[in-house]
């Protein structure tokens, strides 16, 4: 019954243990970068600029649709208005100058009327039009500098797993040499051929190893919830990446990143058709159609003349507006718009020549990493070569634990070398996709 029920725990366990494998779900860098470009919460409100600016283009279109408005009001005047009439209007032999106050009208006004108005030609409102479009491209711009971002961001992160997952590897491999070592020594001690302090050193050195296996997987466990925030999913979700880290050859592209000079060559566009718009509104007339049709209502509440009638008015015409003096104010707004202009042309040459010398600077660190990731593989084979001859030679009574602790120490440096390496080319060959506006993942 005893076996039974061991056995039964067993399968239990391995039910479970595999359960919880099956649940956690691969990730490749390009399903993250997939996944980020749907539900990563800054490229949708990015994409939400998108559709606002477009709608402001639209906006802007609609100003020259003919606008149609309903007009009614009325006036009860207790007081009616009062004229002064000359005398001699009516009376050419009365002296000028004098004059004869008169009331006109009823007290109660009643007006109701539709008018229309619509733009012929308006150039403010051309360029407004102008100016939405290219702001229009200017945002769309500025959602692909945004994905750019979240996918650096996201590329840094994965990256950062993977380096961690390696240094788990590691700290995991050299904790179980150190614990063989461990059962070595307090073996040999057991027969009188190791000292108690040689097996405190080792006993320190599987402790030291056991704490930095927890620290690194703590920041593997917060990097990885760092990555989830960006893709956009859930922190529940139980997921992990792939551990193998692509060492890409360097591609020849050296060019400098389109999408920034494009963002500022849209952005000198923008200021431009402002400038337009501005000599435009300074010399050019607008011209509006105007109409309207209505009824005007007098009314007389006093008996016995007591009366409400209505008379229709209407009327169609043009207006025409030129500018001709406002303080130079327009003029004042030209030149600080030409002086934006101009700072824009050397912003964009100061981008070209930044970006041109960090594509430089960062080849050179790509390449220097790579030959040392190259150089600090072949010294962790050698490393664990001579660690493990060591071991062997200390078995033999031929090596000391000093040498042993020092092989241990030689290869761990090794590692470390390695991952700082492999850290630097990363770096390094994400920022030249970066600069070089590759970092897409196709």
């Amino acid at each position: 019954m005893l076996v039974n029920t061991r056995k039964l725990i067993t399968i239990l366990t391995l039910f479970i243990g595999w359960n919880t494998v099956q649940a956690q779900e691969v990730w490749t860098l390009k399903q993250c970068i997939d996944t980020a470009q749907v539900h990563n919460k800054n490229l949708q409100i990015n994409r939400n600029n998108i559709s606002i600016s477009e709608q402001r283009n639209k906006e802007a279109k609609a100003n020259l649709i003919p606008k149609v408005t309903a007009n009614a009001d009325y006036k009860y005047f207790m007081e009616l208005p009062t004229q002064l009439m000359p005398m001699n209007a009516l009376n050419p032999q009365a002296p000028e100058g004098q004059f004869r106050n008169l009331q006109f009208g009823v007290p109660h006004n009643i007006n109701a009327n539709i008018q229309l108005a619509m733009p012929l030609y308006n150039p403010q409102v051309y360029g407004a039009i102008e100016n939405t479009k290219i702001a229009n491209e200017l945002t769309q711009l500025q959602y692909q500098k945004s994905e750019e971002q979240v996918l650096f961001d996201i590329t840094t992160l994965y990256y950062n797993t993977q380096i961690l997952k390696h240094q788990l590897d590691f700290l995991e491999s050299n904790l179980l040499n150190t614990n063989k070592l461990l059962k070595n020594i307090e073996l040999l001690k057991e027969q009188l051929l190791a000292k108690g302090t040689d097996v405190s050193k080792v006993k320190l050195q599987a402790e030291q190893l056991s704490t930095q296996r927890e620290n690194a997987n703590n920041k593997y466990i917060s990097i990885l919830n760092a990555l989830k925030l960006n893709i956009g999913i859930s922190l529940e979700r139980e997921i992990t990446i792939v551990s193998e880290i692509e060492k890409e050859t360097l591609t020849e592209n050296n060019k400098g990143n389109i999408l920034d000079l494009k963002i500022i060559n849209t952005q000198n566009k923008f200021l431009k058709s402002e400038l337009k718009t501005l000599n435009q509104s300074r010399f050019l007339p607008s011209l509006n159609l105007i109409a309207s049709y209505g009824t005007t209502g007098f009314g007389y509440d006093k008996s016995p003349n007591d009366f409400l009638k209505f008379y229709p008015i209407g009327f169609a015409g043009l207006q025409l507006s030129y500018p001709l003096f406002n303080g130079t104010v327009t003029q004042r707004k030209i030149n600080q718009k030409k002086l934006e202009i101009n700072n824009n042309e050397l912003q964009a040459q100061l981008i070209f020549d930044k970006n041109k010398m960090e594509i430089e600077n960062v080849i050179r660190q790509r390449i220097i990493a790579q030959n040392t990731i190259i150089n600090t593989e072949s010294q962790i084979a050698l490393a664990q070569k001579i660690y493990e001859q060591t071991i062997l030679q200390q078995k033999q009574g031929t090596a000391s634990l000093t040498d042993v602790l020092l092989g241990d120490n030689a290869l761990r440096e090794a590692q470390q070398n390695y991952l700082n390496a492999t850290i630097d080319f990363l770096k390094a060959d994400l920022e030249f996709k970066k600069l070089t506006g590759t970092i897409k993942i196709k």
